[in-house]
């Protein structure tokens, strides 16, 4: 990637305590058995304590009018931080809390037997007394009234031995996206009913009412848009493999010709908007079909259908060799190949004001660029909540996108989430960048022989100063251990 082109947020945190990198549990029981603790890591960083772990309560059992409150707490000596609860409740006390005013934050109230497993995520300001706290959580089932009946409390883990070891300090490289322009498209399928074996088509017959109001609204989504422009419409009409291949032809064309023309009617759109396609006959559909079910004949009629037959013997043999299988083809799947597949692509504006950026994060993500995350995120505080979600959205949005694996596996690694950054790595793509940070997680996995290799990697690659430094720090660390 061009130098001039890369934006490089460097993160130093040099001055900070050391990153203290929890150790990553297999799994942890509470309440015998019916709840576990997993992937419990803590880290420390830019004076914020950041704790995750997820909570495994698919063996959880909690009666109508029980509540299970999981509370986990920061505690040594005379200090004790109290964290966010989460509470799993039954059906009754469930909506209870959520008629009546309570302690439990809407977002941490669960009604039991919906959600297997709780993403249990926290940011607290880091105080000295945590360097050595233990993490605790405390399981308490209340009743009815909300009276404690059991409460059962258990050491998750100590956060930092007293000793004064020495730990690595990384700095993360972010990689700002290029400027693109943001095309995207939605697809649709309509089932027109037509005359038999007519081309013209009538919008009040059978089921046409709803299926042309499909893609009318598919349309007017895009249109009325004020941030968005449509550059083409797509339609391709598909005929079903009974009868004779050149009838289907003709079938095929005419009605995907008399579909486009009713559509560009309504929205008095110029002809040079439309492509149009067609296929005589679905083989491909039906082939799906078969292949899924439990027809008595499957294996034959897959068979015929893979030949290399001519459309018209193909359809006459399975007829004849398999009527009763036929029949049910002719009767229940053929009118769903019959359909029109349409595609409406658009282009969404530019934005740049940070404000309105910010809110589509919230409400339409879907319209936003990557380059549009990343800026935005510049005028975040790093390491904030919001700086790291607005990374998080990125990668669901675009969860193939190697920039925006890289950039959400550097904010995975700096909330201490060792496990979800080795995940985004394996899409980060071979850039000097994600070589610099495969050696960055393997540096705070405590393999630190796999990262120099990958940092001298990104040295090679032309992340030259970055890299050295990491390199110097690495060694530091094992020269410590030694």
């Amino acid at each position: 990637m061009d130098a001039r082109c890369r934006i490089m947020v460097r993160i130093l945190i040099c001055t900070l305590l050391p990153l203290f990198m929890a150790t990553e549990l297999k799994g942890q029981s509470l309440m015998d058995g019916q709840m576990e603790v997993r992937n419990l890591a803590v880290s420390q960083q830019e004076g914020k304590l950041f704790i995750s772990m997820d909570l495994d309560v698919s063996a959880l059992k909690v009666s109508s009018n029980r509540e299970v409150m999981f509370t986990p707490s920061l505690n040594k000596g005379e200090h004790r931080l109290e964290l966010p609860s989460v509470m799993v409740a039954g059906r009754n006390r469930y909506y209870h809390h959520l008629r009546n005013e309570s302690i439990v934050n809407p977002d941490k109230l669960y009604r039991n037997g919906e959600q297997a497993l709780i993403e249990y995520r926290m940011v607290v300001p880091y105080e000295r007394w945590m360097r050595s706290a233990s993490l605790d959580v405390s399981n308490v089932i209340n009743g009815c009234c909300g009276a404690p009946i059991q409460n059962d409390i258990a050491l998750l883990q100590t956060i930092l031995p007293e000793k004064n070891t020495m730990a690595f300090f990384p700095e993360y490289v972010y990689i700002s996206p290029k400027a693109e322009p943001k095309i995207n498209q939605i697809e649709g399928s309509a089932y027109i009913d037509f005359p038999v074996n007519r081309t013209e088509m009538y919008p009040e017959y059978r089921h046409n009412p709803q299926e042309l109001k499909k893609i009318l609204a598919t349309i007017d989504a895009v249109k009325n848009d004020t941030d968005t422009r449509i550059l083409g419409i797509s339609i391709k009409g598909y005929a079903s493999p009974e009868g004779l291949y050149a009838n289907n032809v003709r079938l095929a064309k005419g009605r995907t010709a008399t579909l486009k023309e009713y559509v560009r009617r309504q929205y008095h759109f110029p002809d040079s908007l439309f492509t149009t396609a067609y296929e005589p006959e679905d083989w491909e559909g039906l082939r799906r079909f078969v292949e899924s079910s439990n027809l008595i004949n499957r294996e034959g009629i897959l068979h015929l259908i893979d030949s290399d037959m001519e459309p018209d013997a193909k359809d006459r043999k399975i007829k004849t060799a398999y009527r009763h299988d036929y029949d049910y083809l002719l009767r229940e799947v053929y009118p769903s190949l019959r359909h029109s597949d349409y595609v409406v692509r658009y282009e969404v504006c530019a934005y740049t004001d940070p404000e309105e950026i910010r809110r589509l994060l919230r409400t339409q993500p879907q319209k936003l660029s990557l380059q549009e995350m990343y800026l935005v995120a510049q005028n975040m505080e790093a390491g904030s909540e919001e700086y790291n979600e607005t990374f998080e959205i990125a990668v669901r949005m675009f969860p193939d996108d190697a920039t925006a694996n890289l950039n959400a596996a550097n904010t995975a690694m700096r909330l201490g989430n060792l496990q979800g950054a080795e995940k985004y790595l394996a899409k980060a793509g071979n850039t000097p960048e994600a070589s610099y940070a495969r050696g960055i997680h393997a540096a705070l996995s405590g393999n630190y022989e796999a990262a120099e290799a990958l940092l001298k990697e990104a040295e090679r690659k032309g992340l030259e100063l970055e890299a050295r430094e990491m390199l110097r720090r690495v060694a530091e660390v094992r020269k410590g251990m030694e």
